[in-house]
């Protein structure tokens, strides 16, 4: 039986995929915001703030937020009320320009970033009322073990509210959708970022990840209750739902 290798971002490194994504979010950590807006036309902000918007029905007042990069999703949660917002992530450069960002916002007191692995999370049992990750469960290295884990720190009834790309059913959309993946993307990302592995890592990575009810299954099996995906922007990224 063959294995499939796991997507890497540097196909000639021995590293684990764990270094290999820290590595990568470290290189582009410099334009990494700039470059959201650039690439996803501004839309990625809409996609935060209706992510977001998934977790008022349980008014969490302790939210983690893992892969949190340079702080965006936590500073659109913000708008639930918490009283404290916890972002974890392995790569210490995002979090660097998140911390600067958090700073000349003023939001030091209720954002909280923290080196941290979605594999071993260093939290309680049932910590957290609310745990959400963007556009970072694709980066996992043991996509079941983070999950795993992430069941582990919610409270009884806690939610966890996942937002991450997928691939688009419509036929048209579909194609300029893989027209930009594999010219437009790797390209400005290569111009603007310096690293020319990343921009293309970042799609196939999309490609590999196991989306829409095969990705509820996952949830499903590693514990949690009510799970449900919403399609956003004729299905380019989707928000997951689910309770411990």
């Amino acid at each position: 039986m063959s294995i499939t290798k796991p997507v890497v971002p540097y196909a000639e490194s021995t590293a684990t995929k764990k270094e290999q994504v820290a590595r990568m979010f470290d290189n582009i950590s410099h334009s990494y915001d700039r470059l959201n807006r650039i690439l996803s036309f501004g839309i990625d902000i809409w996609w935060r703030k209706k992510a977001v918007s998934t977790l008022r029905k349980g008014n969490p007042k302790l939210i983690l937020d893992i892969a949190t990069g340079t702080g965006d999703l936590a500073i659109e949660a913000l708008r639930l009320n918490p009283d404290k917002i916890i972002g974890v992530d392995i790569s210490e450069g995002m979090m660097a320009s998140g911390r600067i960002k958090l700073a000349k916002l003023g939001l030091t007191d209720k954002i909280e970033l923290r080196s941290g692995d979605s594999e071993n999370l260093n939290f309680s049992d049932g910590q957290f009322d609310a745990v959400m990750v963007s556009f970072g469960v694709r980066n996992f290295e043991n996509l079941e073990l983070g999950l795993q884990e992430i069941f582990r720190v919610l409270r009884p009834g806690g939610q966890l509210m996942v937002l991450e790309f997928s691939k688009p059913r419509n036929s048209i959309i579909k194609l300029f959708y893989g027209i930009y993946n594999r010219s437009l993307l790797p390209l400005t990302g290569r111009l603007l970022s310096k690293d020319a592995a990343a921009y293309t890592y970042l799609p196939q990575s999309v490609i590999a990840f196991p989306e829409g009810e095969d990705f509820l299954k996952i949830l499903t099996k590693q514990g949690f209750q009510g799970t449900k995906a919403l399609p956003l922007t004729f299905g380019i990224s989707t928000i997951y739902t689910g309770f411990k």
